[in-house]
């Protein structure tokens, strides 16, 4: 019997290490490498949609425990997405979910907290994952390669997986002509901590699901989440035996326009602190509904953030070799579908499949096929160049 690849992953996002998890758990020897110096780093969301191929993907890849700490950790299902005007007036209601508790993976959806869902899986591979380690460009040896790092470090693996995000320098080296676009399109990311005051504030909507607000005409719009633990994060963890971060019930929002639309440009606006963000935030729903536009101002300052928005032009399998790529790394999207993060779960769980799988070759060229089909149909669908 041939020996297992050794397997390292650039990148500790969700994506990257759910791929740890999943081949860790298959017997598969895998180093995650992150450039960031911990978990916390840097701003990187809170709230995202977990839907059913992302559940699905956690549960193939998590020990059972694992995964059911996330879903103790999940925020309350929500039943519905509701699309309204500034003012809060309805334009229509879209199912969104089931409502209560999944009973299989399949059919989860609901709000988590990102950073929780990396704590949980970092608890699980401890010392597999390497902060700090900056990639810098790899090397092919023989029928592997060598992984090399900003601190003069250099690794041996199999297989090479960039999951390192939309900027990936493996990407950069693997496929030099691969194109991610800027959509001229900026966002600001925000929280809100839910209390006696901020509560009685929320729109009557967002409580039942998901809220996307549209200004028209002005191309200007939010989306706004809300992420309500059924049981306290630390007490779950407790329970499960792991220590993570106390967070606190919030809103999660996102202002989404066109860069006209912002009162500075980039060079600007990428310097901003928490501060004058929120001051931003202000300035540009001013014509909001007043009870919209207090809760704004309630916001974390320094939880504030400000993005570009960057989406992959698809691009055609190439010659398998040992390095390959996953999520945002080769098929960035919008956040407008939210289906980013459930897309690179479910790379990183086809490719434990394909891993475990006795041809090299066969096994990450299927793995390619099947990934890059899947992640620009979600790239189209979330509004992809």
């Amino acid at each position: 019997m041939s020996e297992p690849p050794r397997v390292v992953v650039i990148g500790g996002g969700l994506g990257g290490l759910c791929l740890a998890e999943g081949l860790h758990r298959a017997g598969i020897p895998v180093t995650v490498h992150e450039r960031d110096a911990e978990p916390t780093a840097r701003r990187q969301g809170y709230r995202i949609h977990l839907g059913g191929g992302g559940a699905t993907a956690l549960a193939d890849c998590l020990p059972p425990a694992s995964y059911q700490l996330l879903l103790a950790t999940a925020g309350r299902p929500g039943g519905q997405v509701t699309v309204a005007t500034k003012r809060l007036r309805r334009l229509r209601v879209l199912p969104g979910g089931p409502g209560r508790p999944a009973t299989s993976p399949a059919a989860v959806s609901v709000a988590v907290n990102r950073l929780t869902v990396r704590e949980i899986m970092l608890a699980d591979l401890g010392d597999l994952v390497r902060f700090g380690a900056e990639f810098t460009h790899y090397e092919t040896e023989g029928a592997g390669v060598r992984a090399h790092f900003a601190n003069g470090d250099s690794v041996v693996a199999d297989v090479l997986v960039g999951a390192d995000g939309v900027g990936s320098r493996v990407r950069g080296q693997l496929l030099p002509h691969a194109e991610v676009v800027d959509t001229g399109n900026r966002v600001i990311y925000g929280k809100v901590l839910l209390d006696a005051t901020t509560r009685t504030l929320l729109p009557a909507d967002v409580k039942r699901g998901f809220l996307a607000v549209r200004a028209i005409p002005r191309p200007i719009g939010m989306a706004l989440g809300l992420v309500e633990f059924a049981e306290p994060v630390t007490e779950a963890a407790s329970r499960f035996g792991v220590r993570l971060t106390p967070t606190e019930d919030y809103l999660m929002f996102a202002l989404t326009a066109p860069l006209r639309c912002f009162p500075h440009p980039d060079a600007v606006m990428s310097t901003l602190d928490g501060e004058r963000l929120r001051e931003t935030v202000i300035g540009m729903t001013r014509s909001w509904h007043p009870n919209l536009r207090e809760l704004l101002a309630h916001c974390v300052v320094g939880e504030n953030f400000h993005l570009p928005i960057r989406v992959s032009r698809p691009v055609p399998a190439w010659t398998t070799g040992p390095v390959t790529l996953l999520g945002d790394a080769v098929h960035a999207m919008s956040p407008a579908g939210g289906s980013g993060a459930n897309t690179a779960l479910r790379d990183a769980a086809l490719l434990v499949r394909r891993l475990s799988a006795t041809d090299r070759d066969t096994r990450l060229g299927a793995y390619e096929r099947e990934m890059l089909d899947h992640g620009f149909a979600a790239v189209r669908v979330a509004g992809g160049r």
